[in-house]
């Protein structure tokens, strides 16, 4: 009789588990500052880890159809891909700021100060996509002569990186608007939206790359025009979840104006978002400009792994961004150990996560490159190098959550001290150091950024441990 008891109450929290996975595809309407922090946490991290991985699968999906087209339109995506990161980082950076605003504010049960708080993020981040589309349209050859590409690579990729530049409000507004539907909760929409980009990307590359059925053959640069397509219909679909009333948080005509206060803040708490991202992520321009030295082969190689360590981590991503919309939303509400408690649920499932990830591809590198290229030197230098990195999933799993956990209180400045230490005092030397003076070759490159992780998951975590985040205000 007892063993029947444990079998019908281990039936029924697996159904009480698949109730609440359900709930967190469709959409809810829970407050995140009650009741349980797992339950809290799954309705937020799914639709948030689904939604990361989706965001690098436009990558991936372009690499996977470029491969068929040889090794220097992949080096020229990857380059491209390496710039590109600098616009992340913008529009990452001001995210944060965003979601933290909007989190905040919707702790404190004050949706219409959420909304003039996203009003100001989308203002800011059309403006800032003008510059940077000028300068992309004008200076994309010499951009990736400036990342060490050599002239077939330029000829081959010059186009794509044109396209990607010029359309990259569509990279800016779908990752803005997406941090103002995780602020509020609404992460379910924040994961359809990418549903529906990737979709449109799948079915558009090969039609525009190779030129199947009516459509024009336009090689490489058929994958930026597919990618370009699909984040915007991701927008569409975004802004009539936001200015629709079925949503979390609801755009007004109220809203829509210009708050020079809250402006000021969000810009004060984006530049360091923007700042840290920027460290962060151009130091993978600096790791891609050592990587070229080796060249196409090696290159085109560590620019497969990389596509697949990054969706990979996007899981990870995401949980870490559920702890993040916890935090914000619950020190507005007051109950910073409320905000404590989630930070640690979240950084130890994301251990449990990450884990699995990485013994995965350490046993799986070499078959996995060879989805995307039979080149026996690309799937030989991809192999290794996604065998090395994936040792630091480890690692990554405690540092992110502990990272984002910051930036969902405010505190931008830390991760970005944590940042610049990690990624350009230690990394770039260090990956230097191991590919060139100790002839480590690409795979020194990979060695270094394994190394990082080791160094940025304790430093995160010692800083956490003084508590100052809690006392931030925004």
């Amino acid at each position: 009789m007892p063993y029947a008891a444990r079998t019908i109450s281990s039936r029924e929290r697996l159904g009480d588990l698949v109730k609440v996975l359900r709930e967190a595809v469709r959409g809810s309407r829970q407050d995140f500052t009650e009741g349980s922090l797992g339950r809290a946490l799954v309705l937020l991290s799914v639709p948030m880890a689904i939604e990361m991985s989706m965001e690098s699968a436009f990558a991936v999906a372009d690499v996977f159809f470029v491969a068929r087209l040889g090794p220097e339109p992949v080096a020229a995506v990857g380059l491209t891909e390496a710039m590109l990161t600098v616009l992340f980082a913008v529009a990452v950076g001001l995210g944060v700021s965003t979601t933290v605003m909007v989190a905040r504010r919707i702790g404190e049960k004050d949706p219409s100060g959420a909304a003039v708080a996203a009003v100001q993020a989308i203002a800011l981040a059309i403006l800032l996509s003008f510059a940077i589309m000028v300068a992309g349209i004008l200076l994309a050859p010499r951009l990736l002569g400036l990342m060490g590409a050599t002239p077939g690579i330029i000829r081959a990729g010059s186009g794509y990186t044109t396209v990607m530049l010029g359309a990259n409000i569509t990279i800016m507004l779908i990752t803005l608007l997406n941090a103002i539907l995780r602020g509020a909760g609404d992460a379910a929409a924040a994961m359809r939206t990418m549903w529906l980009a990737n979709l449109a990307n799948l079915i558009l590359d090969p039609c525009l790359i190779f030129g199947w059925g009516p459509f024009p053959v336009l090689g490489v640069t058929g994958a930026a025009v597919a990618t370009s397509i699909g984040r915007s219909l991701g927008i569409f679909y975004q802004l009539i979840r936001l200015f629709g009333t079925q949503g979390r948080l609801r755009l007004t005509r109220e809203s829509v104006r210009l708050d020079l206060g809250v402006m000021s803040r969000l810009i004060r708490v984006a530049l360091g978002g923007m700042f840290q991202m920027l460290i962060a992520t151009a130091s993978w321009i600096g790791l891609m400009r050592i990587m070229a030295t080796f060249g196409s082969a090696a290159l085109a190689g560590y620019t497969i792994a990389t596509r697949i360590i990054v969706i990979s981590l996007m899981p990870g991503w995401g949980l870490s961004n559920a702890v993040a919309t916890l935090v914000g939303q619950n020190l507005g509400a007051g109950k910073p150990q409320r905000a404590e408690h989630s930070v640690w649920l979240g950084a130890w499932c994301n251990l449990a996560l990450m884990c699995g990830i990485g013994a995965l591809f350490v046993a799986l590198a070499t078959p996995l490159i060879r989805l995307f290229s039979n080149d026996a030197q690309v799937v030989s230098a991809g192999a290794v190098c996604l065998r090395t990195i994936s040792y630091g999933c480890l690692p990554f799993a405690f540092g992110v959550v502990f990272l984002s956990a910051f930036n969902g209180a405010g505190d931008t400045f830390t991760p970005t001290l944590v940042s610049l230490v990690c990624s350009w005092l230690v990394q770039i030397p260090l990956a230097y150091l191991l590919a060139n003076w100790a002839r480590g070759g690409p795979n020194g490159v990979a060695w270094a950024i394994c190394a990082t992780q080791f160094l940025t998951a304790p430093v995160s975590l010692l800083i956490f441990r003084r508590g100052k985040w809690k006392l931030r205000d925004i």
